[in-house]
């Protein structure tokens, strides 16, 4: 009988050093900000496409259950750091974008989040981390993740498409 080493198993590593890596860097905004993981990854994906997209589109790029964005949307609403934008093509559809404090408190984590992303990684040679980040992008790749910021956009509404997996 084969014997699976989860220390060598791959998908279990890569788990394992994202959920420590979420964790380190959720100390940035839990402390200052009050907010948590799911409450960060809406806030960061509003914040990154710059543009009004659905929770649904969140799920899809963040690869987090339905019911937890679900949940940090409707948390981040009620503190007012994000806000509906109503889709004047189909009005039974809304999106979601970040308020004027959402903006304020998005651009300045981004300095310290970046800051403490050196810090995790600083173990790491240049030529290290020009590897790992080379194989990163061929996994991703190989699953059909996007690479590249340049998501599309749906002309009527300026919101963010959903983009499925390949």
């Amino acid at each position: 009988m084969t014997k699976l080493d989860l220390l060598k198993f791959v998908p279990f590593r890569m788990n394992r050093l994202a959920a420590e890596i979420s964790t380190a860097l959720s100390s940035e905004y839990r402390d200052k900000y009050g907010i948590d993981i799911p409450e960060w990854r809406v806030i960061a994906t509003l914040g990154f496409r710059g543009v009004p997209c659905t929770a649904q589109s969140i799920v899809d790029s963040t690869r987090t259950h339905k019911s937890t964005i679900s949940r940090a949307v409707a948390s981040l609403l009620a503190r007012g750091l994000i806000e509906r934008v109503e889709n004047p093509a189909d009005r039974r559809e809304n999106s979601l974008q970040l308020s004027r404090e959402g903006k304020t408190m998005y651009q300045g984590l981004i300095p310290r989040l970046l800051i403490r992303e050196r810090e995790i990684l600083s173990c790491l040679s240049p030529s290290e981390l020009s590897h790992f980040e080379h194989a990163l992008a061929k996994i991703e790749q190989g699953l059909g993740l996007p690479q590249t910021s340049d998501l599309p956009v749906d002309e009527t509404t300026g919101a963010a498409k959903n983009r499925a997996r390949a």
